[in-house]
């Protein structure tokens, strides 16, 4: 079985033209996940020739903007599209009322059916299980009620974790134990420890503090990413990180880099 992992965008909120707010496509097998869904994620999908109805589900973190709102625009453009299988939407409360009185305003309601699966629950929690793939939620320390998710994928009929997905939180000892063993990690880092006095107002975490949950979780491969855009250099953030974990296996995100994870 294959996976892979395309970055849409991992830049923190502050915008800019050069860069793209949070999203990602993970493919495993023959199901597609789209994990946050910033402004203007259906945009740079066309420019990465990735077929937005190929999308099964959509996984959102928290209701912040550069997580969010991409979302009426890509539901409204699936119809377009043509499409007619349904979407399953998985996010905190208030994400159908919010997302339904977008297209109830504009007329936009879609031809296909829309799933919605709200989470407000503060314990991991098992939300989507098929043959090959099952999604645990990863509770995060944001400022606003936020979740990561856990993929785990069935190998040699034991289910094994895989891919965990952690944007945004400050840092969080409690999710060694959630994540550990997993082959790869996303974490957000979005800043040095220069500026490490704003992680806690802010609910975000540095290179460093990444790398710690990645060397306390063995983790085999972390992807640093969700960069405050103030920086001018990203291998700043794997100089950092190498402090705590090796380097060989720190990869930095990119809009537009793709990964192949290996199963």
């Amino acid at each position: 079985m294959k996976a892979e992992l395309r970055i849409i965008g991992c830049y923190a909120s502050t915008p800019r033209s050069i860069t793209n707010p949070t999203a990602q496509v993970l493919r495993i097998g023959k199901e597609s996940f789209l994990i946050d869904c910033g402004e203007g994620t259906q945009k740079e999908m066309r420019r990465m020739k990735l077929k937005m109805n190929s999308i099964d589900r959509v996984f959102i973190s928290h209701l912040h903007g550069d997580h969010f709102y991409g979302l009426p625009g890509l539901v409204n453009t699936m119809a377009a599209l043509g499409r007619t299988s349904p979407l399953h939407i998985y996010g905190p409360k208030g994400i159908k009322e919010l997302l339904t009185t977008v297209l109830k305003s504009s007329n936009s309601w879609t031809s296909y059916p829309l799933h919605f699966i709200e989470l407000d629950q503060k314990d991991p929690v098992l939300i989507h299980e098929s043959y090959t793939v099952r999604v645990r939620t990863l509770p995060l320390k944001h400022r606003i009620y936020t979740n990561g998710f856990l993929f785990e994928v069935l190998k040699d009929e034991v289910w094994q974790r895989f891919y965990a997905y952690c944007s945004d939180t400050s840092y969080n000892e409690v999710l060694i134990d959630l994540i550990s063993d997993s082959e790869v990690l996303y974490h957000e880092s979005t800043f040095l420890k220069s500026e490490l006095s704003l992680c806690e107002k802010t609910g975000h975490s540095t290179a460093f503090q990444a790398a710690q949950i990645a060397q306390k979780s063995r983790i085999k491969t972390l992807i640093l990413g969700h960069y405050s855009t103030r920086y001018k250099s990203l291998e700043s953030f794997r100089e950092e990180a190498s402090e705590v974990f090796p380097s060989e296996r720190i990869e930095l995100a990119d809009d537009y880099k793709v990964f192949s994870l290996n199963i």
